[in-house]
């Protein structure tokens, strides 16, 4: 009886949460409070293409990778990540809020991941070097950014030639992008979409650094 009361009652209350920071967010871009991240610590059940072991699988990963964890939040892919690119591959969590990296930081720490390194800053503000990334993950973290032109800017940037941008984005999330204006912004910086999964609502878009650059024609070019 208690558990048929209890489940029903957490569902509200997560879904009643959402609200209030959907709302919340409608006025300035929100991160996810400090407070708030058991909330995003959760496999979502309801979307098999927000759980992390979906997301790190579609990263072909391999040994002596380096990926980037774009607004890692407290870590839910980062230990996955780090596992999966071995001792030999490196992990960079990067947040703009060291509430969400101590939480990270401790999750890598009790999980013997020593392949992780830390960034406390916002993504497109030039903190990243160039080239230097295998594949970079952003997690329902697009909307919080105020300027996302700037954030692709940097991201397609610190990829290598070849590399893949993984964009995931879930109907839940108070800062929902779809699919259409996440693959405009991609285009506008370069990227070549080169993968989907899942539906319009809850979805996985991988986007490729292409090898050769792109012959995009210039400011006067006929």
């Amino acid at each position: 009886m208690t558990d048929s009361i209890g489940i029903p009652a957490a569902v509200a209350a997560i879904v009643l949460i959402a609200i209030i920071w959907r709302l919340a967010s409608n006025r300035r871009s929100l991160p996810c409070p400090v407070w708030l991240r058991w909330l995003v610590e959760l496999d979502n059940p309801f979307t098999k293409t927000n759980r992390a072991a979906f997301i790190v699988e579609t990263l072909a990963l391999s040994s002596g990778m380096k990926v980037l964890d774009a607004g890692c939040g407290p870590g839910r892919l980062t230990v996955p990540l780090a596992q999966r690119v071995g001792p030999n591959g490196q992990v960079v969590a990067l947040d703009i809020q060291p509430g969400m990296l101590e939480r990270a930081k401790a999750k890598a720490a009790s999980a013997g991941c020593t392949n992780v390194s830390f960034i406390a800053a916002a993504i497109g503000e030039g903190a990243l070097p160039k080239n230097n990334f295998d594949r970079v993950v952003l997690v329902t973290v697009l909307g919080e950014i105020p300027n996302r032109a700037a954030a692709f800017a940097e991201l397609f940037g610190t990829l290598k030639p070849g590399g893949i941008l993984a964009v995931v984005e879930v109907i839940f999330d108070p800062h929902f992008q779809s699919r259409n204006a996440v693959l405009k912004l991609a285009e506008s910086s370069g990227f070549r979409a080169c993968a989907f999964f899942g539906r319009s609502l809850a979805y996985v878009v991988h986007l490729e650094r292409p090898v050769g650059g792109l012959n995009m024609k210039k400011p006067g070019d006929a």
